[in-house]
């Protein structure tokens, strides 16, 4: 659940904030309001004749949809299309030839861009009648003031639109490359400051290996056969007109964009469409050749930008235009509508405010989540210029970045003071903590967590490995429990949690939020970076920034020490995990799923924190057990010998007699056959997978935290809710095959026609309707039960979460009613019986609930079915038992 709240994932790895702490400049921003009103005075029938008749000579010259053929994959340019480098780069060349006292001008490198950095840098010596001019030489120090003072890592040179454009062609199947005749130290400098990781793209093909370059087809066509793609199913987006002839040399269609070029100069090398940009480009562009709408909006927008006296007057002599009615006072109208600019602003600024008010009334539960710090940090914190190191970048050099950056900030004396806790908070692991008192002389790392957010999970090896690194040191760990639900509040849910998650540091029970609001925190998790004298050093939001924190308090060890301000006296623990009767009495330890084998008589359990699997019979009498160790790890082999790390959910396979098994925290997918007693693993390999496609057989194939399962045993497929990545998954039994198989990876509650236009928010349930035509999904962090299709991997609302607003994941609670009325809270399973009726695992309501559906009339009533407050043992899990018959 790392995002932002109410707000839609900028990418699919979600981003990383690095926050500093100085006095903000003054920024002035454009209102889009008026940049809009601008664009849209008004129009004529003229105008609009002559945005067609530009459209008509368009289109003869772009391929039709019919005729557009088959896509494989995307070929991209980097400098101009994927990075904004050309200008840049010219003044890098610049600063070369200036220090050999050449006088150029970036407009002097305008005709030999695109063609590789040999013919870039040489080209002008060549006009410029530079003597002797040695081109290595001159490529070399080209790119060291290149890369010294414009490509530093994440320096924001990337084209919006550059990496959403790049993972829809990921999601919709297509290979994507990049295609360049800059070299390689170029091209990887240029990705990492746009912030695009190598691992995007199946082939990176730069001019190294090439003796001619583009205009050459060479590049392209090596693109072509790296990926396995016929040069006649690949799309190239280029910017150049070297790289517009290469495309059409190669046989390849391509999409110029006029972010180096006029539209003018690039239609006389012929591309198939031209795009302003990147994120101009759509997936339609590539897919078939696109619509004339984006062409048609910018010849529109750009004939709009006409004087308005100059329209008047063309209006004038062409006499009235039907819809369009021009009042002699100065006021317009549209086809109706009628007003004065200022009207037009007031009852604008009106209407926004009053929707602005709604939203807020309508999703409070939202809203209180939300600060005025966390805004300002969002909009006016200064970003880290070097927080992505480089690859070949030295620990010693990181760590040293990160001292310095520590006392520039201690000199400037503008990090803020992080507040005490407030007193009547609640402790879990240890007695009341105070920063003054407890925590002085001490390197704080504050994790902002709640326990039912995936991501929180995915970090807590990272938290181990720095409380172990520095046992010996003066740091401390102290988890900020921050509560999305109300449920999470509880102070007894917060000890179970600990206790399930194997927690040791000291935790407080935030519920109020108060120290998220004062340093505007905005997503989970949040970590800050405390000195020892209690100023806030950084934060960073999200996951995989282990190597990260270990680097900021080394380097926070390293400064204040120097200083003489640690104090190396440790904080007494008293930890939870010793103090629970529970945990030595009890034969299960906080399990998760269950499946039913009633035929044999038999019941599957994954007891999750004694990683296991255990055997009963259907009245609790022990059978067996797979995983008798007890240890985390993922060992295959007989039943004694396996091994598993927190597995959740379970599938039977009554024809073969096999169980397969969501294997949680290995991120792997396992099967137990209990005819040869063997424990295998189909896929994943116990690291945390980032791939939002899939595809590979095997253990080859990386997973994501794979929270339950359910088995077709007609298509023998096994479907898996990836709660890591807000997917569903599917392994074929048959060819080992693991891929996506609905959902395009975004957090959010949105039901669509198809698998890329369905997300999903973090699945933790998954059951097969009878017919196998669905099934049901338990998408717990929006608190919905949606019903997938699996035809089409389109998905539907079955109950509860935000109808409206996909981003909203904060609409939950507690109520019956039909369909989107129904209230649920954050439910973890789902179970569909044979007679249709659907059973929800109501998690933090406590609650059973049930409810008939069909998948032709709208979703009934929601009745409630049964509460589990009243037992002595609260149940994270209502697990629910139906005998039926095979």
């Amino acid at each position: 659940m790392a995002m932002k709240l109410l707000s839609t994932p900028i990418s699919l790895s979600h981003p990383t904030k690095l926050f500093f702490f100085s006095l903000p400049k003054p920024i002035s921003r454009t209102s889009s309001f008026f940049q809009w009103r601008s664009k849209c005075r008004g129009f004529t029938r003229k105008m609009v004749v002559k945005a067609c008749i530009k459209m008509e000579e368009k289109n003869v010259k772009e391929t039709s949809k019919q005729e557009w053929g088959k896509v494989s994959a995307v070929l991209f340019d980097m400098d101009g299309v994927l990075c904004n480098s050309e200008n840049p780069s010219r003044k890098a060349a610049v600063d070369v030839f200036a220090e050999m006292g050449v006088q150029v001008t970036v407009e002097d490198f305008v005709p030999f861009t695109g063609m590789g950095e040999a013919n870039f840098l040489g080209g002008v010596a060549s006009v410029k009648g530079v003597k002797e001019f040695n081109t290595e030489a001159a490529k070399k120090r080209f790119f060291e003031i290149y890369l010294d003072k414009y490509a530093k890592p994440n320096s924001g040179i990337g084209f919006p639109g550059a990496l959403e454009l790049i993972t829809q062609c990921k999601c919709k199947g297509l290979k994507v490359a990049v295609a360049s005749s800059a070299d390689r130290i170029k091209v990887d400098a240029n990705l990492a400051a746009a912030g695009l990781p190598l691992s995007m793209f199946e082939a990176i093909v730069s001019a190294d290996a090439f003796e001619n370059l583009k205009p050459a087809p060479d590049i392209f066509l090596a693109a072509s056969k790296i990926l396995d793609v016929p040069p006649d199913e690949c799309i190239v987006i280029e910017d150049a007109l070297a790289g517009v002839q290469a495309a059409k040399a190669a046989k390849m269609r391509c999409i110029a964009v006029t972010t180096t070029l006029t539209e003018e100069t690039l239609k006389d090398a012929g591309p198939s469409i031209i795009r302003n940009d990147i994120g101009s480009v759509s997936l339609d562009d590539i897919l078939s050749g696109g619509s004339d709408e984006m062409v048609q909006d910018s010849q529109f927008l750009q004939v709009s930008e006409k004087n308005p006296s100059t329209i008047l007057n063309e209006r004038t002599r062409n006499g009235p235009t039907p819809g369009v009615d021009v009042p002699s006072d100065g006021v317009f109208s549209l086809e109706g509508l009628q007003g004065s600019r200022r009207e037009i602003l007031r009852y604008g600024s009106l209407g926004i405010a009053l929707s602005c008010l709604y939203f807020a009334v309508t999703n409070w539960k939202a809203m209180q989540y939300a600060s005025p710090k966390a805004i300002w940090n969002m909009l006016f914190a200064a970003k880290s210029p070097f927080f992505e190191p480089n690859e070949v970048e030295s620990r010693s050099a990181r760590i040293q970045q990160f001292v310095n950056y520590i006392s520039d900030l201690e000199s400037r004396g503008t990090a803020p003071i992080v507040p005490e806790f407030p007193a009547k908070l609640d402790w879990l692991n240890t007695a009341p903590l105070q920063f003054r008192r407890d925590l002085q002389g001490k390197v704080v790392l504050l994790d902002f967590w709640t326990y039912c957010c995936i991501n929180c999970m995915h970090v807590l090896p990272d938290l181990d490995f720095l409380e172990k690194k520095y046992k010996d040191k003066p740091f401390n760990v102290v988890g900020v429990h921050s509560a999305k639900f109300d449920n999470e509040k509880d102070l007894e849910a917060i000890h179970n949690a600990v206790l399930r998650y194997g927690i040791t540091h000291p935790v407080v029970n935030d519920g109020d939020m108060y120290l998220w609001r004062e340093l505007g925190v905005s997503s989970w998790p949040t970590f800050a970076i405390v000195g020892p004298n209690g100023k806030l050093l950084a934060q960073i939001s999200g996951e995989g920034h282990r190597k990260d924190l270990d680097y900021l308090v080394e380097a926070a060890l390293l400064f204040y020490g120097q200083k003489k301000l640690l104090d190396n006296k440790p904080i007494p623990l008293n930890l939870e995990k010793d103090n629970d009767p529970r945990l030595l009495t009890s034969p299960l330890k906080f399990p998760g799923k269950l499946a039913i084998d009633v035929l044999n008589n038999r019941l599957f359990i994954s007891d999750s924190n004694h990683n296991r699997i255990v055997v009963t019979d259907l009245d609790g009498n022990f059978i067996v057990q797979i995983g008798s160790t007890g240890e985390e790890g993922l060992c295959d082999g007989s039943f004694d010998d396996a091994t598993f790390n927190r597995p959740q959910g379970l599938a039977y396979n009554a024809k073969k007699n096999l169980l397969y098994v969501a294997d949680t925290e290995n991120h792997a997918l396992r099967e137990i056959d209990f005819v040869s007693d063997k424990v295998r693993t189909l896929a994943g390999n116990g690291m945390k997978g980032s791939d939002y496609t899939g595809g590979e057989k095997g253990t080859s194939q990386l997973l994501n935290s794979p929270w339950d399962v359910c088995f077709d045993p007609v298509n023998e497929n096994v479907y898996i809710a990836m709660a890591g990545q807000h997917q569903i998954w599917e392994h074929n039994t048959q060819d080992g095959v693991t891929k996506a198989f609905s959902g395009n990876g975004y957090e959010r509650n949105l039901n669509g026609s198809s698998s890329t236009n369905t997300s999903y928010a973090q699945p933790s349930g998954i059951s097969l309707s009878p017919d196998l035509m669905e099934a049901y999904i338990a998408d717990s962090e929006s608190s919905s039960i949606r019903a997938l299709d699996l035809k089409t991997g389109g998905s539907r609302l079955l109950a509860g979460g935000d109808p409206v607003l996909s981003d909203n994941l904060f609409r939950f609670g507690d109520h019956d009613g039909v369909g989107s009325d129904v209230l649920l809270q954050h439910p973890l399973g789902v179970l569909c019986a044979k007679d249709g009726q659907i059973y929800i695992a109501d998690s933090y309501n406590h609650k059973g609930q049930a409810k008939p559906v069909s998948r032709m009339e709208r979703p009934s009533l929601l009745s409630f079915l049964s509460h589990l407050g009243s037992l002595k043992q609260k149940m994270e899990h209502f697990l629910l038992l139906i005998q039926t018959t095979v």
